[in-house]
């Protein structure tokens, strides 16, 4: 994947920007239109972390770091079938996990991030469904996702396309991450890098 860097001059701020795909299943509830019936997308989820340059690595973040730490949460939401709350199909659909056996899992289903829940949304990683509380338009999948990452990276913006739909949001960034001069990753609490092993000086 190539590395789109996007200047700032006046602040000495730049942009790392990583791109990841989910494809997912879900629908409107109560809409009136097509997308009342369960139907697929294939999404593209843009990612940019605002910060300064590195200099030790003369990058603002490797663009490979970023999808890894957007990836172990989002991969929830990859082959997932995202449902509001409310909507009658879920029990249903539960129903049938039951009588099959992989509610709570299969062997088969290996690519899972841990279950979370927020505000927003609560994963099932087991049996591959992401409960909304409000419906899973591209807007509502933003606003998801900086719940979710807010405080692991310092995003700058997140596009979200799916279909013909396209929407995005831009966020202040107030702070600078400390990350490791051989490497380029965010350092821990104790300043060491989970990578290499890079300790800063105190």
């Amino acid at each position: 994947m190539p590395v789109i860097i996007i200047a700032e001059t006046e602040k000495h701020y730049m942009r790392s920007i990583a791109r990841l795909e989910l494809q997912y299943a879900h629908r409107f509830y109560g809409f009136k239109g097509e997308a009342q019936y369960l139907h697929g997308h294939t999404g593209i989820l843009t990612i940019e972390v605002e910060d300064t340059i590195n200099p030790g690595v003369n990058m603002v973040f490797p663009c490979n770091e970023i999808q890894k730490t957007c990836w172990n949460l989002l991969k929830n939401f990859d082959h997932a079938l995202i449902l509001r709350e409310d909507d009658p199909l879920l029990p249903a659909i539960l129903a049938v996990y039951d009588k099959q056996g992989i509610r709570n899992g299969s062997p088969t289903n290996k690519m899972k991030g841990p279950a979370f829940k927020t505000k927003l949304a609560t994963a099932y990683p087991d049996c591959r469904i992401v409960v909304n509380k409000e419906t899973m338009t591209v807007e509502g999948m933003i606003k998801i996702v900086y719940d979710l990452l807010k405080d692991k990276l310092n995003i700058a913006k997140i596009t979200f396309s799916s279909g013909v739909n396209c929407a995005s949001q831009e966020y202040e960034v107030k702070k600078t991450i400390a990350r490791c001069p051989l490497c380029g990753i965010a350092l821990d609490a104790n300043g060491v890098c989970p990578k290499c092993g890079y300790k800063a000086p105190r």
